[in-house]
């Protein structure tokens, strides 16, 4: 495929969420001419893959927003979708306002904690404003604990002890062994050996059971977390890394019938939403049997985007193959752990590939835009 489509008036798909997919399907659209409204709540695209370095790290916040207008202009619209009307082919906002579509891609993602989700501000200079306050009470706390010890968990816990080294950090996860549990076992066991190694301290097998009257995020000496073994700890901050869920609001009421039980979209091949041919979902919100990941909303966007291309000029669909896990996990700036197709890969080839950039040039080129510096 190549060059300007032949398209008529007819044609407008809507891209309901400005993730890593959502951006994708847009550039893709943009470059065939088709025309597209790319709908998001925030201002800016959020390269919340490194989020956590930006609660650590004072003035890093401001580069892992990127303004959409400046990439897409008029096709870009900022509001919440809270319904998706099949019959009459339109998405409606929170506002009442209503926008039309031939052709739907949802990319809805999941919400959760903050500082690994940011979904609590409407504008990205809030956001960063938000990024910034956490710094602060970081560096004022002497003792964080994080809870949860998948990759989110793993990441924050690594990204604290590698910024300040000398405050006490703790992580508990409910589960004896720390990261993604589709990781090779041999990769999450390095992932904990780092963490001990960077002085991390970790209470794996347990639950924290007053998790409900925590404020997180907030300074607090003397702050007592239970667990369901009868343990207390006393620190100052808590950070939350628990808890996502697939943001479902947009479609759940229209598409409910299709929906897996967590509340994603069934999808087929093509990712085309079960009983819809120009209805698609991608990354989060599709019911794809991989980890959650940036990487693979991306892919999903290229075939989604592909397949309305191929749809329009009389071609035949493109498939979504899942392939042998590829997984890369941060672990502050000067380590990682990872495997790629199913093998494991050395650390310092993750602290390059990954770690150090944690990838944020590469959206900021897929936006078209120069970084801060």
């Amino acid at each position: 495929m190549g060059g300007q489509l032949s398209i008529n008036d007819s044609v407008h798909v809507v891209i309901v969420g400005g993730g890593f997919g959502g951006i994708e399907a847009a550039q893709q659209l943009k470059h065939y001419g088709v025309p597209f409204m790319l709908i998001d709540p925030l201002d800016a695209f959020h390269h919340n893959v490194a989020a956590l370095r930006a609660s650590v790290q004072s003035g890093f916040a401001q580069q892992t927003f990127i303004p959409y207008k400046e990439t897409f202009g008029l096709s870009f619209l900022r509001g919440r979708v809270i319904q998706v009307d099949t019959t009459a082919q339109v998405v409606v906002l929170d506002n009442g306002k209503e926008v039309r579509y031939s052709h739907l891609i949802l990319c809805t993602g999941t919400d959760g904690s903050f500082p690994g989700k940011c979904s609590a501000v409407d504008s990205y200079q809030k956001a960063v404003q938000q990024y910034e306050d956490i710094v602060r009470e970081i560096q004022t706390s002497d003792s964080v604990i994080v809870i949860g010890g998948g990759v989110t968990g793993v990441e924050m816990a690594a990204e604290l002890k590698t910024e300040y080294p000398k405050k006490k950090v703790i992580l508990i996860h409910s589960h004896e062994n720390l990261a993604d549990p589709e990781l090779l076992l041999s990769v999450r066991d390095q992932a904990k050996n780092i963490l001990l190694e960077k002085g991390v301290e970790l209470i794996l097998g347990q639950k924290v059971s007053n998790l409900k009257e925590l404020e997180f995020n907030v300074t607090r000496k003397g702050t007592v977390i239970k667990t369901d073994k009868n343990e207390q700890i006393t620190v100052d901050l808590a950070i939350c890394c628990t808890g996502n869920k697939i943001n479902s609001g947009a479609y759940r009421a229209s598409l409910g019938g299709c929906m897996a039980e967590n509340g994603a979209l069934k999808v087929n091949e093509h990712l085309q939403v079960e009983g819809f041919d120009n209805i698609y979902a991608v990354g989060d919100c599709a019911n794809v049997n991989e980890p959650k990941m940036a990487y693979h909303a991306g892919l999903h966007a290229k075939v989604a985007s592909t397949n309305i291309i191929n749809m329009l000029s009389g071609k035949s669909l493109t498939s979504y193959h899942t392939g042998n896990l590829t997984m890369v996990v941060a672990m502050g700036r000067d380590d990682g752990v990872g495997q790629f197709n199913g093998w494991q890969i050395p650390r310092f080839m993750v602290a390059i590939g990954k770690s150090r950039g944690l990838f944020v040039s590469k959206s900021w080129k897929l936006m078209g835009q120069t970084p801060p510096n």
